[in-house]
C-alpha cells in the first residue's frame, strides 16, 4: 500500500482534528464514570448504608404494663335451630290446602294448611241434634208437668170412679124393668112371627103361594126366638147384678188412676233430671269431639319458625307422624318441616365446664362473615357429659342476641369464646416475647447497652397478644420484642422439644383460664 503525498499541504490540517476527537471521546468516558459511581452510590446506600441503619434504629423493646384482661374460653361450635319438627295432621286425610312454601316465615298460632273435613260435617249435624234433644227432655223435667194433663188425670180418675161405684151399687130396678119390657116385646114379636108362618104354610099346602114365601117366613121366626132368648138373657143379667171380677178390675183401675194423679202432682223425680244432665253432658262431650276433629283440620304452626321443607302437596294423603321423625321417613307422613330460631351448639371440655354459667355473654364468629362478631348468651348447659374417642365433653347451647339480619344459618361452623371473667390490674407482655430456656419460660430484658439478658418469670392467663406475667419482673422493666439480625438469642430445648421462639409456651392457650 502506498501513501499519497500528492498533496503535502493537507497534512497539519488532519492532525488538530484528530486531537479534539480524542479530547471529545475521553470526557464522555469521565461523564460516564461519574455517573456509575453516582449510582452505585445510591444503589448501596439505599440497600446496605439505609437498611442498617433503620434497623439500628428500630425499635427493639416494650415496657411491661398493667392491663384488665378479659378471661375467655375458646370452642368450636356449629348453628343449629332451637326447634326442629315434621308438622303433620292429628288425623290421617287429605291436604286440602297448604298456604305457605319453603323460606316462608310464620308466627305461632298462625293458619299454615287445611285438612279435609268432609268427613266430620255429617258428624257434627248429628251431633248438634242428640245434643237439643236431650237438653229439650232435660228443660221438660226440669219444668214439671203441666196444669193441664194434671186435670186430664184427674178427670179420668173420677170417671174409673164412678164406673166402680156403678157397679158396686148394681142395676136399679128401672134397668131391669125396662130389660124385662124389652123381653115381652121380643115375645109378642115372636108369636107374631110364629101365627105368619102358619098362615103361610097353610097357603102353600093349598096351592096359593110358593114355598119360597113359607122359607123366609120361617127365617123371620127363628130370628124372633134369637131376639128372645138374647132379652131373656139381658134380663137375666140384669136381676143378677155385676160380677166380682168387673167389681175388682174397677177398683185396679182406680188405683191407677189415684198413682198416675200423685206422680203429676209430685213432679219429676231427682233422679230422673239427673240422669236427663247425664245425657246432656254427654252428648255435648260428643259435639266437643266431632268439633275438634274439625279443628284438628286447620294445621297451626305450633311456633314462630321458619318453613325449611314441605313434603307435601294439595290432594296428598299425610298420616300423623311424631315431630322427631327423620326427613327420609317424612316425605310421606308430614306436610312441611318447621324450625324456630337458631341457637349455638358447642362442646366444652370438661376441666371448662365449672366455670360456664346460664346468662355468661359469648362472642360469635364465623368465616363466612370475616370481621363480624355476633353476640350470645348461654341458654342452657348439658346436664349429662358425652363421651367420643376417650374425650368427655358437656354441651352448651348459646342464645344469639344480635343477628337481626339471620346472616347465621343453621349448619354454619363458628367460633365461640366465653367471657368467664376478667383479671384486674394484671401485669402483662407481649406474648411473642415470652421464650423457653431450657427448664425456664422468660423473658428478655434490655440491660446494658441494650443487650438482652434472660430474665425467669411465672405466666398466667394468654388473652389475644398479651400474657400475664405473675411474678419475675418489677413492672419497670422494658422486654425485647425483636433483635438486631444476627443478635437474637436461640431458644434452648426442653426435653428434646423445641417450644418455638417468642411463643407463648409458658402460658395457657388463647382463651385459656389462670
Amino acid at each position: 500500500m502506498k501513501l499519497d503525498t500528492s498533496h503535502p499541504s493537507d497534512t497539519p490540517q488532519f492532525i488538530p482534528n484528530l486531537k479534539k476527537f480524542k479530547i471529545f471521546r475521553l470526557s464522555w468516558l469521565l461523564i460516564l464514570l461519574l455517573v456509575g459511581g453516582g449510582l452505585s452510590y445510591v444503589a448501596y446506600n439505599q440497600l446496605v448504608i439505609i437498611p442498617s441503619k433503620e434497623a439500628k434504629r428500630r425499635v427493639l423493646t416494650v415496657p411491661v404494663e398493667r392491663q384488665t384482661l378479659a378471661i375467655t374460653i375458646s370452642a368450636n361450635g356449629t348453628v343449629k335451630a332451637e326447634r326442629l319438627i315434621n308438622v303433620s295432621p292429628k288425623n290421617a286425610g287429605i291436604l286440602k290446602r297448604l298456604l305457605v312454601k319453603e323460606g316462608d316465615s310464620v308466627k305461632n298460632g298462625e293458619v299454615i294448611a287445611y285438612m279435609d273435613d268432609s268427613n266430620f260435617q255429617g258428624q257434627l249435624t248429628q251431633a248438634k241434634g242428640q245434643l237439643a234433644s236431650a237438653e229439650a227432655n232435660l228443660q221438660k223435667l226440669i219444668a214439671g208437668n203441666r196444669p193441664q194433663e194434671i186435670a186430664q188425670s184427674q178427670a179420668q180418675l173420677e170417671e174409673a170412679q164412678v164406673n166402680l161405684q156403678k157397679l158396686i151399687a148394681g142395676n136399679r130396678s128401672q134397668d131391669i124393668a125396662q130389660s124385662l119390657a124389652r123381653l115381652e116385646g121380643q115375645k109378642a114379636t115372636l108369636n107374631q112371627k110364629e101365627d105368619d108362618l102358619r098362615r103361610n104354610q097353610q097357603l102353600y099346602q093349598a096351592g096359593a103361594i110358593s114355598r119360597q114365601i113359607v122359607n123366609q117366613k120361617r127365617s123371620e121366626r127363628d130370628a124372633a126366638i134369637a131376639l128372645v132368648r138374647e132379652a131373656e138373657q139381658a134380663a137375666a143379667l140384669q136381676k143378677v147384678g155385676s160380677r166380682q171380677e168387673d167389681i175388682q178390675q174397677a177398683r185396679t183401675k182406680v188405683k191407677q188412676q189415684q198413682q198416675t194423679l200423685s206422680l203429676l202432682k209430685a213432679g219429676t223425680r231427682k233422679e230422673e233430671i239427673a240422669q236427663a244432665q247425664a245425657q246432656v253432658i254427654s252428648a255435648r262431650g260428643s259435639l266437643q269431639t266431632v268439633q275438634a276433629q274439625i279443628n284438628d283440620t286447620v294445621i297451626r304452626a305450633p311456633f314462630d319458625g321458619l318453613v325449611t321443607k314441605k313434603y307435601a302437596d294439595p290432594g296428598s294423603f299425610v298420616t300423623p307422624t311424631t315431630a322427631a321423625s327423620a326427613v327420609s321417613s317424612a316425605v310421606s307422613s308430614s306436610i312441611l318441616a318447621l324450625a324456630s330460631k337458631n341457637q349455638v351448639v358447642a362442646n366444652l371440655a370438661e376441666s371448662n365446664i365449672a366455670k360456664i354459667a346460664i346468662g355468661q355473654p359469648v362472642t360469635i364468629k364465623a368465616d363466612a362473615y370475616p370481621g363480624t362478631v355476633f353476640r350470645g348468651r348461654v341458654s342452657e348447659i348439658a346436664a349429662q357429659a358425652t363421651v367420643e374417642q376417650n374425650v368427655t365433653s358437656f354441651e352448651v347451647k348459646v342464645a344469639i342476641l344480635s343477628d337481626s339480619k339471620n346472616l347465621l344459618r343453621s349448619g354454619m361452623n363458628v367460633g365461640a369464646e366465653f367471657q368467664v371473667g376478667q383479671l384486674e390490674n394484671a401485669q402483662v407482655v407481649p406474648t411473642v416475647a415470652v421464650v423457653r430456656q431450657e427448664n425456664e419460660t422468660g423473658v428478655f430484658v434490655a440491660g446494658k447497652d441494650n443487650k438482652p439478658v434472660f430474665t425467669p418469670i411465672e405466666t398466667g392467663a394468654t388473652v389475644n397478644n398479651k400474657t400475664e406475667v405473675k411474678s419475675g419482673l418489677k413492672g419497670s422493666e422494658r422486654v425485647l420484642i425483636s433483635f438486631p439480625p444476627g443478635s437474637r438469642p436461640r431458644s434452648k430445648p426442653r426435653g428434646g422439644v423445641f417450644p418455638g421462639v417468642g411463643g407463648g409456651g409458658g402460658g395457657p392457650s388463647r382463651g385459656g383460664s389462670p
